[in-house]
């Protein structure tokens, strides 16, 4: 009887978790049909929350997130303002990477593996190289980063809960909304995308206009940043530690008082230490020593392998050609005892193991070519972005220095994708392509916005067909 009333009440908490999910969805899309830009903050939602996995029967039955794409790119196509629209050269790159990733998967080693992440890889390029063209507004742009956060932030937060109740989660344990290893679902990917919104989420608090700024929006922002920062301790993800040391680095350039900025980040490290759990600072503890770690050694195995891969296949195997790996790699560990240690090392073989980094990825996957079109495609925003805040920099007005700060917020963001990415397969995460997105979007903006406004065309004096008799005098 017990078991059936619990069953019942799971039931019933399913059914409203759907109903929620479905009512805000629908909601947002019913406001779409006035407002056709809600559609694509409708994608942004679908596409980093993916409230289909979540759902259980309601939108776990349709294709969510093909039919928001959809709706997005004609809701623009029909009814949107293209007056000012520019295509840029990185929205080219996006497309050409696009084009060549659709030619290596026709060709691909493993083609069914190939064709089912092409089937959401070719979204994410797509959309990155569509976005732009959306975001004409610097309101625009503003609502586009707070939908990316927010998206990300109802992960984040519950995992941040997790991590707290559960006293440190664990690497691999650590679920959010849903029991799944793929998108921001994903421990590592999770922490590197949570440490990289850090600088946005502060963007919105010092100049965001679509909530007036004020003591809630600071608490808000304090909280978030604060689940971002246990992201990393409940997935005991390596990779989030080395984030969060970077962002301490990159901050540096935009603080006013470093040296209190530094005192505080040691005060806050000695502080924090006692309390992180012990499977944490064990884990962290490999970071000296790969060696003694099955999964850095395996990581730098793979490597290898890809590298000596691509010396056969320039152009690449096509997605997923990991699964032809075979690689051996030896394990070393080290007992010491007293003055004396002991030191054993394991040989181990193993097959089908992921890239382990979006650098090998790419070149795995799509080899040299694809390799240096996806770094040029990086490289140039973060040069652009640069050149965005020195010209930034010189001016006072309110636009500008808003601008300027939102410009240092997408660029630290950038790096610490770009610093996260050598150790983890994420080189088509689509959270990355919106931020690269925002980007060419901002970049545009301000080059608009810094053009002299046109000439009115020069015309002759229009003189009067016939003369005019003069009036006589009275």
């Amino acid at each position: 009887m017990a078991a059936r009333r619990k069953q019942r009440r799971k039931r019933s908490l399913h059914s409203v978790l759907d109903l929620a999910l479905t009512g805000f969805l629908a909601g947002l899309m019913a406001l779409g049909l006035r407002r056709p830009f809600l559609w694509v903050l409708a994608y942004l939602y679908v596409d980093i929350v993916n409230p289909q996995k979540i759902s259980y029967f309601l939108l776990a039955s349709i294709p969510v997130s093909l039919i928001v794409f959809i709706a997005a790119f004609a809701g623009w196509l029909v009814a949107d303002n293209k007056q000012g629209n520019r295509f840029t050269f990185r929205q080219a790159l996006l497309l050409l990477l696009l084009i060549y990733c659709g030619l290596t998967t026709m060709s691909a080693d493993f083609p069914d593996a190939a064709t089912a992440k092409w089937d959401w890889v070719w979204k994410a390029l797509f959309f990155a190289a569509f976005l732009p063209l959306t975001l004409r507004t610097r309101l625009r742009i503003e609502a586009a980063a707070l939908f990316m956060i927010l998206s990300a932030g109802a992960i984040i937060i519950s995992a941040g809960i997790k991590t707290i109740l559960s006293g440190g989660g664990g690497y691999g344990s650590l679920q959010s909304f849903v029991s799944d290893n793929t998108g921001l679902y994903e421990g590592s990917t999770l922490s590197t995308v949570a440490i990289a919104i850090i600088p946005l989420i502060v963007w919105h608090a010092r100049h965001g206009t679509i909530f007036p700024r004020g003591w809630r929006v600071n608490l808000f922002a304090a909280a978030l940043i604060f689940a971002c920062l246990m992201v990393p301790i409940g997935t005991q993800t390596r990779t989030g530690l080395i984030c969060i040391g970077l962002l301490a680095v990159l901050s540096l350039r935009t603080v006013k008082r470093r040296v209190l900025y530094v005192s505080m980040i040691a005060a806050a490290v000695v502080i924090a230490i006692p309390f992180l759990p012990k499977s944490y600072t064990e884990r962290m503890g490999t970071i000296e020593n790969h060696q003694a770690d099955e999964s850095a050694s395996l990581r730098v195995a793979v490597w290898k392998w890809t590298w000596e891969y691509v010396q056969d296949h320039p152009l690449g195997g096509g997605f997923d050609s990991y699964r032809g790996n075979h690689v051996r790699y030896n394990k070393i560990d080290t007992e010491t005892a007293g003055n004396n240690s002991k030191v054993e090392a394991t040989h181990i073989e193993d097959k089908a193991r992921a890239f382990h980094s979006a650098y090998f990825e790419m070149l795995g996957e799509q080899g040299w070519p694809g390799l240096f079109l996806w770094l040029l495609l990086h490289g140039l925003g973060l040069i652009q972005l640069e050149g965005l805040c020195r010209r930034l920099r010189r001016s006072n007005r309110p636009h500008d220095v808003s601008d300027l700060a939102l410009a240092n917020a997408l660029q630290q963001g950038h790096v610490i994708y770009l610093f996260g990415a050598l150790f983890i397969g994420i080189a088509y995460q689509p959270f990355i392509y919106m931020l690269i997105g925002l980007q060419i979007a901002l970049v545009t903006q301000v080059r608009r916005r810094a053009l002299p406004p046109p000439r009115a065309p020069l015309r002759p004096a229009l003189r009067p067909l016939h003369p005019v008799a003069p009036r006589e005098a009275s």
